[in-house]
């Protein structure tokens, strides 16, 4: 839809180009796990923030912020529009509305780090539980970097790590076209299965050993990507293959669902479905 949306525009006399809003495809060599798009595939449509790091480096959404709005900034320069695509909820929030970020603090996360590998995630998520139940219940317990941050912007004198929108965001860029993707949830659950399938039949195997030997394990983010921690755990024995697609599946699957919980709260959504027309999308810029 990206792509047809931008050859409406660009067919409009409106230079179009797209910003990754992908966590994951954030990384190089991320490529089947993640839906990467080939550079042969994109119509000559210029990309920005594809394989911007190594997975060895933290994908953290403050650096991603900087980094879109300077893209976007650049393209609205060039008299284009801009067209932000992705699913990592807080990627696109951060960018779109008038997101700030406290700052970090070495001496509070070393001692969170301490505190995470004497008493374990489940200890440090229960703490968070206590001081900021809201943050608590919307953050992952197994997804430890933002468990630690939460507990770190709290340990900075915050009343609150937020983790989510604000209850009236503002948007950043005026004007900002929001448009949403809806698939039935039975129509979706199979096509996120299908997908994940294809990932192994693709060679996602072969692209995990490649990525290990680069220090994918090193990473604080990549390795724990939905897929590629599955692919790793079967590489060392730990999981057959029924197993690894299957959890990935399922992991995939929860994880779509709370996409759809996260995105249905902005307002002003124009939902539609994949097939829509992008020459009526186009009529408003985006």
């Amino acid at each position: 839809m990206s792509l047809r949306l931008a050859e409406a525009l660009i067919a409009r006399g409106r230079p179009a180009e797209i910003v990754n809003a992908d966590a994951m495809q954030l990384y190089r060599g991320m490529d089947i796990g993640t839906a990467k798009l080939p550079l042969a595939d994109r119509r000559g449509i210029p990309h920005h923030l594809f394989d911007e790091l190594e997975v060895t480096e933290e994908a953290a959404v403050a650096w991603y912020q900087r980094e879109a709005r300077h893209a976007i900034e650049g393209i609205l320069e060039r008299g284009g529009d801009a067209i932000l695509v992705g699913g990592s909820g807080l990627y696109v929030s951060s960018v779109i509305y008038d997101f700030r970020f406290p700052p970090r603090d070495d001496d509070v996360r070393a001692r969170l780090e301490s505190a995470l590998e004497r008493d374990g995630v489940d200890a440090m998520h229960s703490r968070l539980r206590s001081l900021d139940p809201a943050a608590a219940e919307r953050i992952d317990p197994r997804n430890v970097r933002r468990v630690l941050r939460a507990l770190e912007v709290l340990g900075q004198g915050e009343s609150t790590h937020g983790a989510a929108l604000p209850s009236a965001p503002v948007l950043w860029h005026v004007p900002t076209t929001l448009i949403g993707v809806h698939l039935g949830r039975a129509e979706l659950v199979a096509k996120l299965d299908e997908r994940v399938e294809r990932m192994w039949e693709r060679g996602l195997l072969e692209e995990v050993r490649r990525l290990r030997v680069r220090g994918l394990e090193e990473g604080t983010t990549a390795p724990r990507a939905i897929g590629y921690a599955q692919a790793l755990a079967q590489l060392d024995g730990g999981l057959p293959e029924s197993q690894a697609i299957a959890e990935t599946q399922a992991l995939t699957r929860r994880y779509a669902r709370r996409q759809v919980s996260w995105f249905r709260r902005y307002a002003d959504v124009r939902w539609t479905d994949p097939g829509a027309d992008a020459g009526v999308l186009a009529e408003s810029p985006a």
